[in-house]
């Protein structure tokens, strides 16, 4: 079972998938029922893993790689069907599974065109997202890669609304992130040639280029080039609030919780055990880029009339934090006997914020969907006074919004402080600049969401007619939230209150991943 595990987690979703393709597309019921179900075996499957690997933590007190499987796959090439998990995996598989689990159960009241043809893609996104996390062969990495763009191309372009421009979103969404692709792929041959196999861990563990600060240099920002665009990370993020606001809920769910965190993750598994010369000659210019995006995010927030835009674009913000975590603990290479704690402190404040940002901000969109529904539109001039309307929906908003801004007691508080706990030792300065972001994120969270959309009086003359999702028919007010959004969304609060005030069980993950990498280096 345990070395089976993994394959299990990941491939399931797709014979789910092609056994939708059979299909009539006539039984649309039937497709969205097997979908979930199928969703919630990956989602069990991941919460034993889960179980295990803390008990294993517990039991021994160290982490490291587990529940490996290698095979031949491909003899001529020398690559492997590897795959594995460690502290810094399990949890993001659990966070796929979780987020594709809500996401099925949603769109299964929403998605009301070419069900089968959406159902399909998404359960193909979700073992293109798996993969990712599990894979330990490069070329077995860069296949799980590209499945996951595919399909959310297609996700944008089809389902996206006509005002948001889907087909442009999804065509430079797609051309961005093939880009970074095609750079990763060439320093991936780099790697081979010098290594001679395909496998992650033998490049990590032989750091090719190590004596070539210029090869490795160039190898270095190839991968960083792709995962910055999947960050997305300034300058690279251009991509992303158009992608965000012409997704469909789900899909947008997805893009913010998950495939944001495979850039995170390919620097943290590849990049800085590969590469760590290079990182730590290039980790100044990564801070920088890192807090840049976290003040530059947080300001064009504030700007924002449209609510997608406005979460899209403090996604730019809250990732920025990741990189400034990774940034700073490459920085502090130049002397891991002094900022050795300090490096694993930056470590696991990127990585807490990699998970904790993917449950806020996936709720975030659910809450955007579930305005949407009824509202039929995103402007935030033409809310105000939702409060006294819909309490259900505003209290759920609060706590979801505060998280996001990282209130104490909430699960946003413990990425930033961690990241700010290590980045401070060790890049004293642009850590000081970044807390501007925090305040920024203050501002708009409580000006621009809670304030616009919920305070004040309610004027039923700014938006035409409200859709109740109860039957379908038009209402002069909106009505508050139906059972099953309050269901998608009870997982998501219990985990950002629960993380707010006890984020022991995962930091442990995570801590050992990071003390992993240090003794490493």
């Amino acid at each position: 079972m345990d070395s089976w595990i993994l394959t299990l987690i990941t491939f399931i979703p797709l014979v789910a998938a092609v056994i939708v393709l059979f299909m009539k597309k006539e039984q649309e019921d039937l497709i969205k029922r097997f979908s979930l179900l199928v969703s919630l075996v990956p989602l069990a499957l991941s919460i034993w893993l889960a179980v295990d690997y803390y008990q294993r933590y517990l039991a021994t007190g160290v982490g490291g790689m587990a529940y490996e499987l290698k095979v031949p796959w491909i003899p001529q090439l020398n690559s492997s069907y590897h795959v594995g998990a460690d502290g810094l995996s399990v949890p993001l598989i659990f966070l796929t599974t979780l987020l594709s689990t809500l996401s099925f159960y949603y769109s299964g009241r929403t998605i009301k065109r070419r069900v089968k043809d959406f159902f399909f893609l998404f359960l193909l996104l979700e073992t293109g997202m798996l993969g990712v996390f599990v894979a330990l062969d490069f070329v077995l990495f860069y296949v799980f890669w590209e499945i996951g763009l595919v399909p959310m191309y297609f996700l944008i372009g089809i389902w996206g609304q006509p005002k948001d421009r889907p087909l442009y979103s999804a065509i430079k969404f797609f051309l961005y992130t093939l880009v970074g692709s095609v750079a990763m792929l060439l320093a991936i041959l780099a790697i081979y040639f010098q290594v001679g196999s395909f496998d992650i861990l033998e490049a990590a563990r032989q750091q090719p280029f190590a004596n070539n600060l210029t090869i490795a240099s160039l190898a270095f920002w190839a991968f960083m080039l792709a995962f910055m665009i999947k960050v997305p990370s300034f300058p690279f993020h251009t991509w992303l609030p158009d992608a965000h606001t012409a997704a469909p809920t789900a899909g947008s769910v997805i893009l913010a919780g998950v495939l944001l965190k495979l850039g995170a993750y390919g620097i943290l598994r590849i990049v800085l055990p590969i590469f760590p010369t290079a990182f730590q000659a290039w980790a100044m210019v990564i801070v920088a880029l890192g807090v840049i995006g976290i003040v530059y995010g947080a300001f064009v927030c504030v700007a924002q009339t449209d609510l997608k835009r406005l979460i899209a674009y403090s996604s730019v913000s809250h990732m920025g934090y990741v990189m400034l975590g990774i940034g700073a603990a490459a920085a502090g290479l130049a002397n891991v006997g002094r900022y050795g704690d300090s490096m694993a402190m930056a470590i696991n404040g990127a990585t807490l914020q990699m998970f904790n940002h993917g449950i806020i901000t996936g709720g975030l969109f659910f809450l955007v969907g579930v305005i949407y529904e009824r509202a039929h539109t995103r402007d935030l001039d033409k809310f105000g006074g939702l409060s006294a309307k819909t309490p259900y929906f505003y209290a759920i908003m609060m706590v979801t919004a505060f998280a996001s801004l990282g209130l104490p007691g909430l699960a946003g508080f413990w990425a930033e402080f961690f990241t700010f706990r290590g980045a401070f030792d060790i890049v004293t300065v642009w850590a000081a600049i970044g807390v501007i972001g925090v305040v920024m994120t203050a501002a708009y969270i409580l000006w621009r969401i809670i304030q616009s959309v919920f305070l004040g009086e309610y004027d039923p003359h700014k938006i035409d007619h409200w859709t109740d999702l109860t039957d379908y028919s038009e209402k002069h007010e909106p009505t508050d939230m139906l059972a099953f959004e309050k269901v998608t969304m009870w997982p998501l609060v219990a985990f950002m209150v629960f993380l707010g005030l006890y984020p022991v069980p995962l930091l442990a993950f995570f801590n050992t991943a990071a003390v992993e990498i240090i003794q490493r280096l």
